[in-house]
């Protein structure tokens, strides 16, 4: 048994949900499959998968054995890929994330001209605002806004953003400009939801980090629409800074309480540990991080 055609019949198999579809991917035959299938769960000792005539469920043992595949074969698969193509022309394909409105305003631009020089690599770009799982989702490299916590990441700073409030003249004429974090009591306020998920908004006084209620006028995960009730006057708003930069050079919004805001929050460029660099990946690494720190996203 050759143990990693075997480890590859496994992955596919789960990836595709049945051994008719693993045998179709790997254009091979049925029999053959599950053969390896058969001969591999003998070598190991274990039952990987549960199988029905209708579908196929890891086991506990497989989930875990099918972790360490997928990191096995990602690195044997770069290993080859970089010998061979060491001294070649880039080519392949790459998968990167970021959240919607940075990506478009920054990562995009970045990947057009990566794009333009090395016209024999293709780009699956993962634009949204939940954070992606880079090893489940099989994302290469993504830009992450956030403190971050998890150790299996290699994490490259590249800038950080703000947490600003801001609001429309006329909203700020009629409702009187906040001159402390605790005249936020007073006035209506639009949420949005992916940067305050509770009714309170964090501020720097002094040394100490405090957080005041507010009150809502209209809450929404979604931050066009959330730009949109603050310019249209419905109240105080916080966003990141990047989010509301053009706003504000167009004097469309403008920033309070400046002096109060929280610490900033850090930019990275993001890939897992279990990553072996392609010379691709290791290209566009490079070159995302030069352009991002060559950014002001304020």
């Amino acid at each position: 048994m050759d143990k990693f055609d075997a480890m590859e019949t496994f992955v596919r198999i789960v990836e595709k949900g049945s051994l008719t579809g693993a045998a179709s991917a790997l254009d091979t035959s049925l029999p053959t499959v599950v053969r390896i299938l058969a001969s591999l769960e003998r070598h190991l000792g274990v039952k990987l998968l549960h199988r029905t005539t209708r579908r196929i469920r890891l086991t506990e043992e497989g989930a875990l054995y099918l972790d360490r595949c997928r990191v096995i074969l990602s690195a044997t698969h770069e290993a080859e890929e970089t010998l061979i193509s060491r001294e070649a022309e880039l080519r392949g394909n790459l998968t990167v994330g970021a959240s919607v409105l940075f990506g478009r305003r920054y990562v995009a631009p970045v990947v057009n001209d990566f794009l333009r020089r090395h016209p024999k690599v293709n780009i699956d770009l993962r634009f949204g605002d939940r954070v992606l799982n880079l090893d489940e989702e099989h994302v290469d490299v993504a830009v992450r806004i956030a403190h971050l916590k998890d150790s299996s990441l290699v994490a490259i700073p590249v800038g950080q953003v703000r947490r600003v409030i801001c609001a429309t003249q006329q909203y700020l004429r009629s409702n009187g400009i906040p001159k402390v974090p605790d005249d936020i009591r007073k006035h209506r306020c639009v949420r949005h939801t992916g940067l305050a998920p509770r009714s309170e908004w964090h501020f720097r006084v002094g040394r100490r980090n405090v957080s005041i209620p507010i009150i809502s006028r209209v809450s929404c995960n979604e931050i066009d629409s959330s730009l949109s009730a603050c310019i249209d006057g419905l109240g105080l708003g916080m966003f990141l800074s990047y989010q509301v930069a053009p706003l504000r050079k167009s004097g469309r919004l403008k920033y309070v309480l400046e002096q109060f805001e929280p610490e900033p929050i850090p930019v990275h460029v993001v890939y897992t540990h279990s990553t072996l660099l392609s010379n691709r990946m290791h290209a566009f690494v490079d070159e995302c991080v030069e352009k991002l720190r060559q950014t002001r996203f304020d």
